[in-house]
């Protein structure tokens, strides 16, 4: 990779590393595992060098995937593209203004880390256990780890109001029950972080995209080769933090197809775009979405459908404004977008305005599909006589849902994550505070995985039959 955000942020401030260890993690552009900034990020800045490594993979035949696009277009398919080649920096000498930059992060850090230890005290979430070593807490759980699955599966930390403003439900932990079991590997639970992340974050995770070229196109030379993009969320407990590891896979992944193709570039572009798969497993995304195929024509003979190129990774919220919400991420891979993502209509970091269509109302001809989501009641009346209202995340664990991005933030997250009054009023993080940290956690994880193949270990799948990530047509 050719560095880490974090070192054009801290250069753009003036700012470099200033001990011995973080000179090292420049010059060898890959942050130690055990350093002092690992294990303790500052808050709204980054440091070290990440290298780009390739990104390959690879996944069993998968049945020909259904193909609605609004504007014509085929199947869908990937490409090999090799990486560029990895460079390196000097590291720069401390300023005046940067020293004392570097210590007014510490200080934070300090403040946030006292903070963040007063409320676990508070709360008192150390597990105990009697006098036979058993768990306390666990024998108290009146429910099963089942049960409570069964019962959170469309939970949401949000509701609408008879404005049709999102009101975050105020306590509430999206998931939190048992998830850190179902998730496992790299996602841990914190108290004292579901305490801190403010109520406008609906919801967050990781975020994946892909394209899939046309059939009998292995390598897409353009846009105009491509015959579906994806996007996949893997949402996370409300209070989660990423420690070392892939994500383990609790079942709930979704996958949005965009048939544009492309994501909105500006607030002109208002694309749809719909849900594929929900609450779906490792095995339904290899098998539906990612993998490739081959198929018999009684015209054409044996046509091969591309397995799908992954071409970046990253940290995702969606977070409310009151009557609208946004889909805001930060890219983890690659550690620098070019020409590729570019095209594709992705930034270092940005957000959609999203709204979603009620399946009530019909829409034009060439964006319906052939049956809408199975909304229970409840929601089907949350909309009134709204053809569009505000996305809550619920909305997400239904297929054929239709949703609405429009191009908002472009390479900006502004909009996204402004601050309500209510979290401002109760010291709560704000929501870009809680998504670069969460970034940060991110980099670090992939880091000690191996770096942009991290996204297919992710995803349960092997490298060798994937394209890697591209960086040039």
């Amino acid at each position: 990779m050719a560095g880490t955000r974090s070192l054009t942020r801290a250069q753009a401030n003036g700012s470099s590393p200033q001990s011995s260890q973080e000179s090292k993690a420049v010059a060898g552009n890959k942050r130690k595992a055990d350093s002092a900034d690992a294990s303790t990020p500052k808050r709204g800045k980054k440091s070290g060098e990440k290298q780009q490594k390739t990104i390959e993979e690879s996944l069993p035949d998968e049945p020909k995937t259904k193909d609605i696009e609004m504007n014509g277009s085929d199947t869908e398919q990937a490409e090999h593209v090799e990486q560029p080649a990895e460079s390196t920096q000097k590291p720069i000498p401390m300023t005046d203004a940067s020293l004392a930059r570097v210590e007014e992060l510490e200080k934070r850090e300090q403040a946030v880390l006292a903070r963040e230890k007063a409320a676990d005290a508070k709360d008192g979430t150390t597990a105990t256990t009697d006098s036979n070593g058993k768990d306390e807490a666990a024998e108290a759980q009146p429910e099963t780890e089942q049960s409570n699955s069964a019962r959170s599966k469309h939970e949401d930390t949000s509701k609408m109001d008879s404005t049709g403003a999102i009101e975050p439900i105020e306590n509430t932990k999206s998931n939190q029950n048992g998830s850190t079991a179902a998730e496992g590997g790299a996602v841990e639970e914190s108290a004292s972080r579901a305490d801190q992340t403010p109520s406008s974050i609906l919801e967050k995770g990781i975020i994946y995209f892909f394209f899939r070229g046309r059939v009998g196109i292995d390598e897409p030379s353009d846009v105009g080769d491509i015959a579906r993009s994806y996007i996949v969320l893997r949402p996370l407990p409300h209070g989660a933090k990423l420690g070392d590891g892939p994500i383990g896979d609790a079942g709930k992944n979704r996958i949005l197809a965009l048939p544009k193709k492309v994501l909105p570039k500006s607030a002109r572009d208002r694309f749809m775009v719909f849900v594929e798969k929900a609450n779906s497993s490792l095995e339904d995304i290899k098998k539906d979405v990612l993998a490739p195929s081959d198929y018999a024509t009684k015209t054409a003979g044996t046509r091969h459908t591309p397995a799908a190129t992954p071409i970046a990774e990253g940290i995702y919220a969606i977070t409310t404004q009151g009557r609208e919400t946004h889909l805001a991420y930060i890219l983890t891979i690659p550690s620098k977008v070019s020409e590729v993502q570019k095209d594709m209509g992705l930034n270092q970091q940005g957000s959609f305005v999203t709204s979603t269509k009620n399946p009530q109302y019909a829409g034009p001809a060439n964006t319906n599909l052939p049956q809408g989501p199975d909304f229970p009641q409840e929601i089907l009346d949350e909309f009134r006589s709204l053809r569009w209202a505000p996305l809550q995340p619920k909305y997400l664990d239904y297929e054929n849902t239709q949703l609405l991005l429009i191009g908002s933030g472009v390479d900006d997250l502004s909009k996204a994550t402004e601050q309500q009054p209510k979290d401002d009023k109760h010291d709560k993080d704000t929501p870009l505070e809680e998504m670069e940290r969460l970034e940060r956690e991110d980099e670090i994880r992939i880091e000690h995985l191996k770096g942009d193949d991290s996204v297919f270990e992710d995803l349960g799948l092997s490298s060798k039959e994937y394209p890697k990530v591209p960086s040039t047509w």
